[in-house]
């Protein structure tokens, strides 16, 4: 098989979901995350907010922490990150399914040397329903859409709007947070002979699974928006993409 990368065009023109992969197809919702799905009394009740210790997959040496806050159907989300691959693009979600937990870290995988690929935990952490962009679209159809996801460690900060489905799950306490994009051969790009699971158009090292987190209610309150920074609601520097052009060691 010929030794793939992930170019620059490719990345900034990919717009894939993870619903055309065949694993995946039938476990996608297939509702919007837009306004116009939400329905009657969607909006207002009280707050409920949710945090995720994230941790390492694939020994990729990632750490991560979320704070999310929902109030109605607006979701704020806060993630801050260290040890994911300088200068590359990482897709972040929230899935929700399978058994709403996250796999355990030794588990084998059919990927590089037994890494782990995402559709090898979708029965632990189930499907992808939050696209945890930097701008646009935020629900699964955007869950590959490369050139809106932070670059490197970038903090992410954002508001937007999710479905009722999406906020009954998270007021239940269900859902985990997954962030993507493992260097498994430590070149400094992605790439390798090994296509990834979701779009075979990409080395799997651009979808392995880096990091996931397992969202729990903040009973006790003790999170307070305070804690999300001073940039929600605002993409900022704080969630940007930054320059297109710093995603060219993507390339070979």
């Amino acid at each position: 098989m010929t030794r793939r990368t992930l170019p620059v065009l490719a990345a900034t023109a990919l717009v894939s979901s993870l619903g055309v992969a065949p694993a995946m197809a039938g476990s996608l919702g297939a509702g919007s995350l837009g306004a116009g799905s939400l329905g009657a009394g969607s909006s207002g009740g009280d707050t409920t907010t949710l945090t995720a210790n994230i941790t390492e997959l694939n020994d990729s040496g990632v750490e991560s922490t979320a704070w999310l806050s929902l109030e109605g159907n607006e979701l704020s989300v806060r993630i801050d990150s260290s040890g994911l691959l300088p200068g590359a693009p990482h897709a972040q979600h929230i899935h929700i399914g399978g058994a709403n937990q996250c796999p355990d870290p030794d588990q084998v995988g059919t990927g590089f040397e037994g890494a782990l690929r995402t559709t090898d935990a979708i029965d632990s952490y189930g499907a992808v329903q939050v696209s945890l962009t930097t701008e646009g679209d935020t629900s699964p159809a955007s869950a590959l859409a490369v050139d809106r996801y932070p670059v490197g460690d970038a903090a992410y900060s954002r508001t937007f709007t999710v479905t009722d489905e999406v906020a009954a799950s998270l007021r239940n306490g269900e859902g985990s947070v997954v962030l993507h994009g493992v260097d498994h051969n430590g070149s400094g790009v992605y790439d390798g002979d090994q296509v990834s699971d979701l779009d075979p158009s990409l080395p799997s090292e651009a979808t392995d699974p880096a990091a996931c987190g397992e969202l729990n209610i903040d009973a006790m309150g003790s999170l307070s928006m305070g804690s999300l920074g001073g940039s929600l609601g605002s993409m900022g520097s704080s969630g940007s993409t930054g320059s297109l052009g710093s995603m060219g060691s993507l390339g070979s």
